[in-house]
C-alpha cells in the first residue's frame, strides 16, 4: 500500500483570486496532476473564488500546488 494512503484525508479549503474559465482551468490541471499522489477528488468555485481539495496529502503542499499557477491563495481551514 502507497504512504499516501495511509494517511488521514482531510478536505483542505481555500479562496483563490480566479477571474475567469482560464484561472479555474489552470488549477484544475495543477491539482489534476496530483490525483496518483493523494488528491482525491477538488471543487473549484469561481463564483465563490474557492477551491475544496479531499486529500492525504498536507494543506501546505496543496498551497504550494496551486501558487504554481500564479494565483494570489489563501488558506482557509481543513475538516474531515
Amino acid at each position: 500500500m502507497p504512504a499516501y494512503e495511509m494517511a488521514a484525508v482531510q478536505v483542505h479549503e481555500y479562496n483563490v483570486k480566479m477571474t475567469c474559465e482560464g484561472c479555474s482551468g489552470a488549477v484544475e490541471r495543477v491539482l489534476g496532476k496530483l490525483r496518483d499522489k493523494g488528491v482525491q477528488d477538488f471543487t473549484i468555485s469561481l463564483p465563490d473564488q474557492k477551491v475544496e481539495v479531499k486529500t492525504s496529502l498536507s494543506s501546505e503542499e496543496i498551497l504550494e500546488t496551486i501558487k504554481k499557477t500564479g494565483k494570489e491563495v489563501k488558506y482557509l481551514s481543513s475538516h474531515i
